[in-house]
């Protein structure tokens, strides 16, 4: 391999890339992701006690959760807004948005002064994912792109499984506000790393909302709006209730709870990592084999699920699968409009948290009218559906666009 590639995106020459110099980038743009995701999660190990602290009702504090809608409307706008600005810079300045929010939400006297704090997180989530998830291409060379890619998301089941406990622990032994303290800190850290090694990053393309609109006209980005809503309602609409379904169904243990589920996320990093080696080839074969599995996981859960042993098999089958997830619905966004990266990552932001959202929700009417294991399994027919639609699909963009 060459020591430096030069590539264009839109038509226009990029900077010559390092091989090695690249990857200090993608691992500062992935600690981003990480702290977001942490940054988005951690108060759904913490509702109990915030609410205690200014004597509101689990409900009120549950609108700590909403940076997920918040999310979906930020990415457009400001994407578009900022949409003249250098790339680095809007990086270190959505970084610099949660590490105050961190700190607000640690320092807040009043309630309300919380949830300003999760408008600014929920800002973050649009504008650092929509730039954020489709940088790989201008940071390495094009041969690493997919394993840059899978490095980037593997920030997602990282931050879930390994960051939200750690935040929680720290909670219970210090305080909730120690949590987001420790939290604002190590944004801070990453803030630091994007300004060192992160290179400047000057719009290739400007995104406009006429972009975006042309992008919703694609009957491409439709098929990739349609898969990404399924599999993400199927996952989010089941996984958001798994630890009670351990509880309830399982009868298992706290501890091996939390083992159960850091070998979930083990398996989610190494599902990302698979998925990043095969997506840009077979991106139909990646995501129909990701939701088959998720499918597969979910339907069993209610009979396999009921002995320790079926339980996380089973959930380290998923694991893998939902890894391959995100970097599979990036790739087809991003092949779907091929001369439009940023504004493909903006609809993929916009799409999948919304869907995060959503597939909660309706988990949890589910749930109030019917019972886990009734959650798990209409989670598995709505992936089924998502499998349905991959097979029926004629011509996907992996039939003429193979790198």
């Amino acid at each position: 391999m060459p020591a430096t590639t030069t590539a264009s995106v839109s038509g226009e020459l990029l900077p010559p890339r390092s091989p090695l110099m690249g990857w200090p980038a993608v691992v500062s743009v992935m600690l981003g992701i990480f702290a977001i995701v942490t940054t988005e999660i951690l108060p759904i190990g913490l509702l109990t006690s915030i609410g205690s602290s200014f004597t509101v009702s689990d409900g009120t504090a549950g609108l700590m959760t909403m940076p997920g809608f918040l999310a979906a409307i930020a990415a457009p706008l400001v994407t578009v807004a900022t949409a003249r600005f250098d790339r680095r810079l809007m990086l270190c300045v959505f970084m610099l948005l949660p590490a105050l929010a961190n700190f607000l939400a640690a320092a807040a006297p009043d309630y309300w002064l919380v949830l300003t704090s999760r408008i600014m997180v929920g800002i973050t989530i649009g504008g650092f994912w929509s730039i954020g998830a489709g940088l790989a291409e201008r940071l390495v060379p094009p041969a690493s792109v997919g394993r840059a890619t899978a490095v980037i998301f593997s920030a997602v089941p990282l931050g879930s499984v390994l960051g939200v406990p750690a935040g929680t622990l720290i909670g219970d032994l210090a305080g909730w506000r120690t949590a987001f303290t420790v939290m604002g800190a190590l944004t801070v850290g990453v803030l630091i790393m994007l300004l060192f090694f992160v290179p400047p990053l000057p719009p290739v393309q400007t995104t406009r909302l006429g972009v975006l609109g042309g992008m919703l006209r694609n009957v491409n980005t439709h098929f990739a709006l349609l898969l990404t809503f399924l599999v993400v309602l199927a996952h989010f609409g089941a996984y958001t209730y798994v630890t009670p379904f351990l509880e309830q169904v399982t009868h298992a243990s706290g501890g091996l709870i939390t083992a159960f589920l850091l070998l979930y996320g083990a398996a989610g990093i190494l599902g990302s990592f698979l998925g990043g080696a095969w997506v840009a080839r077979y991106p139909r074969g990646v995501f129909g084999l990701a939701a088959a599995l998720i499918a597969t996981a979910t339907l069993l859960l209610p009979a396999l699920g009921r002995w320790e042993t079926g339980a996380v098999m089973l959930l380290i089958l998923w694991g893998i699968a939902y890894g391959a997830v995100p970097v599979a619905s990036q790739t087809w966004f991003s092949k779907a409009a091929p001369h439009a990266p940023e504004a493909a990552s903006v609809l993929f932001t916009a799409s999948f948290q919304a869907t995060i959202s959503i597939g909660a929700l309706a988990g949890g009417v589910i749930l109030d009218r019917t019972s886990l294991s009734t959650v798990m399994l209409l989670g598995g027919c709505t992936a089924v559906l998502m499998v349905l639609a991959v097979g029926t699909r004629l011509a996907g963009p992996d039939c003429n666009e193979r790198s």
